[in-house]
């Protein structure tokens, strides 16, 4: 848990840098996020080919406090570099890029298995204490990782992680195994991320089709071949069909679906424009009956649909 509150709707900063939206397009959309108040903002070093917390930085410029700001350091290449220097480092750049005195919510990318529990959580610590840090989280992090990290922060008497951010949709569910019982119990908040499978969610992917001109799909992403299946595609059918009843989009049910689930905190949703962010908007209006549900689990499953030959690596 954290002092911070975020809207149930956030937006993803992987759009924002190259190859995607350039500073202005960037600027448009936080612009427009402010305005329907949408205030969480989550990004990282590696995104937009390093430019995107510079993007949000300007953009945000004199609305920074209206702004909930995530970013993320990695370990990628650690070498013989100290875990708590990379870390400080990083929040460092961060700071930099994003034009800011604190981060917000600090997050750990990806785990590493040659980074002890203790050195990153006391080396997370001492920035909390620095007041460069306000909150802690992980990314991509299993239910044990997450079980070690909360053992050894209480161990330390140092502050533990408040959110972990996990691949989480309709066709991807195995967040619910064991991350999501963790969270009730430690009373942490889910931030799923890809929440629409990488627009797979959207139905603009139809069966026997070429992908659209210019999406995930018909540049090869992983994500997209993880999904497209032909049992798959039969439930997207389904789900529009469901949504189509309600007078909703898929993307909307995809969204409203996640924030049925209490331990989500924010959907985190890249977006290329604004429409879409007005759609996903318009999507946490919607709130889903037992019976929905009901409807929807006999649609879905219960499990995760993915191909096992095809892995969604992000």
């Amino acid at each position: 848990m954290s002092d911070l509150e975020v809207s149930v709707v956030g937006l993803g900063g992987n759009t924002f840098g190259p190859p995607r939206l350039d500073e202005a397009e960037t600027a448009r959309v936080i612009a427009a996020a402010l305005d329907h108040d949408v205030n969480f903002v989550d990004t990282a070093l590696l995104y937009g080919q390093g430019q995107s917390e510079e993007f949000i930085g300007k953009a945000l410029g004199s609305r920074r406090d209206e702004m909930i700001i995530a970013t993320k350091y990695h370990f990628f290449d650690l070498g013989d570099e100290a875990p708590a220097d990379r870390v400080a480092g990083h929040v460092e750049e961060s700071l930099r890029k994003l034009n800011t005195d604190r981060i917000d919510l600090l997050q750990v990318h990806f785990p590493n298995p040659d980074v002890p529990a203790a050195d990153l959580m006391a080396a997370l610590a001492a920035l909390v204490g620095q007041g460069k840090v306000r909150a802690l989280g992980a990314c991509n992090y299993a239910g044990w990782r997450l079980a070690e990290a909360e053992f050894v922060a209480k161990e330390l008497g140092v502050p533990g992680f408040a959110t972990t951010q996990n691949y989480y949709n309709l066709l991807a569910r195995s967040v619910e195994a064991e991350v999501a019982p963790f969270c009730r119990e430690y009373r942490l908040s889910i931030l799923p991320y890809h929440p629409l499978a990488g627009g797979f969610l959207t139905g603009k992917y139809k069966r026997g089709e070429p992908a659209p001109e210019g999406s995930r799909g018909a540049a090869g992403s992983p994500i997209i071949g993880a999904v497209s299946t032909a049992a798959n595609y039969d439930r997207i059918e389904s789900l529009e069909s469901f949504a189509r009843d309600h007078n909703r989009g898929i993307n909307e049910l995809a969204i409203a679906w996640l924030l049925s689930n209490k331990l989500v905190g924010s959907v985190i949703a890249g977006v290329s424009n604004t429409e879409q962010l007005a759609q996903n908007v318009a999507a946490s209006s919607w709130d889903l009956s037992d019976d929905d549900l009901t409807s929807i689990e006999e649609i879905v499953g219960s499990t995760s649909h993915l191909d096992p030959e095809r892995p969604p690596y992000l």
